[in-house]
């Protein structure tokens, strides 16, 4: 593992324990039974029953609207959607609880079947962009299965813990006495969430996760944005290597692809890093590497262009290279 893959994981780490433990300090969440947001271990309520009681006028509720909902959701999603318009989807690829979960399986499934998902068509390569052996044991399946279930129990706790005093459902929880809508909670969810852990990972993250797909939105509609740069006429270089690139994205795209085809990306930056471990030996360098601005503007126009994928299947058969966008 790299060092910035090794850094990208501990803020994956980091801001799982942090999903996991917010509502249990009170950091963050909604009580159903309280009937506000509990925020930074203070209640964050709109005065609706000063309002109703009369101790405040309908100018003063009004205001409390404005400051305590309207004010705050423009602001986090200005400030949401601008870094995505920059630098594409970072809360996905560096802080997401549930990417996290999906990389986790996707490298326990490859080392069950030597795909990361069951809806690859063929096995990866059967060796490290590295050159060590990558090694497929099915007997990991009795890890990667469990591994998914007990994700998505967490999952499924933590869910209910926003919405219910979290002393509440940990005691009920270890003492064996969940409320009937508690263990129903716990458990749909818990199914639900394996199921998708297990059959649908990088596929809810591709089309279903909403916040995924706004991040997308905002970072497509910035032409000059921070995005994975692949010099084509360098195709020739990957003549030799069998798409560790492409194998090495856990959402399953082409990462020398156009922008347009890699709508869904996370920004990991594992194809940079299995590239240029590929590449490692070569005066040039990487073949991927991030741009942007000016860059990425021209990168982004060579849309009629021949893809990185296409120019590299050309230098495999001796065809000219395609002069460089990038």
């Amino acid at each position: 593992m790299t060092p910035f893959q090794r850094q990208r994981v501990l803020y994956q780490g980091g801001f799982f324990i942090l999903f996991l433990f917010a509502p249990v300090v009170d950091l963050l969440r909604f009580d159903l039974t309280q009937g506000h947001l509990i925020l930074f271990g203070a209640p964050w309520t709109l005065g609706l029953d000063d309002y109703l009681a009369g101790r405040i006028d309908h100018q003063q509720m009004s205001l409390n609207i404005l400051l305590r909902v309207i004010a705050p959701l423009v602001l986090l999603a200005v400030v949401f959607l601008g870094v995505a318009w920059r630098w594409g989807r970072l809360y996905c690829g560096w802080l997401c609880p549930h990417f996290s979960v999906v990389e986790t399986i996707n490298q326990l499934v490859r080392k069950a079947s030597g795909k990361q998902s069951i809806w690859d068509k063929k096995p990866g390569p059967p060796y490290h962009p590295n050159g060590t052996p990558a090694l497929s044991d099915r007997r990991y399946w009795f890890l990667a299965m469990p591994l998914a279930l007990v994700f998505a129990f967490l999952w499924a706790v933590a869910l209910l813990t926003y919405l219910l005093p979290p002393a509440e459902v940990y005691g009920n929880l270890f003492q064996w006495s969940l409320t009937r809508n508690q263990a129903l909670f716990i458990g749909v969810a818990t199914t639900v969430l394996f199921l998708e852990f297990t059959f649908a990972r990088h596929l809810f993250c591709r089309y279903a996760c909403a916040v995924g797909m706004f991040q997308s939105l905002a970072w497509m509609s910035n032409r000059q944005a921070m995005v994975v740069g692949y010099p084509r006429e360098r195709a020739r270089d990957c003549a030799a290597c069998p798409s560790f690139c492409d194998h090495a994205c856990p959402m399953r795209l082409k990462p020398r692809n156009i922008k347009r085809l890699m709508f869904a990306c996370t920004q990991c930056g594992q194809c940079i890093d299995a590239c240029g471990t590929v590449q490692r030996d070569n005066p040039q360098g990487s073949l991927l590497h991030w741009i942007e601005g000016q860059q990425a503007l021209q990168a982004d126009g060579s849309q009629g262009l021949l893809t990185g994928q296409s120019a590299m299947d050309k230098a495999k058969t001796g065809s000219r290279p395609l002069k460089s966008v990038v």
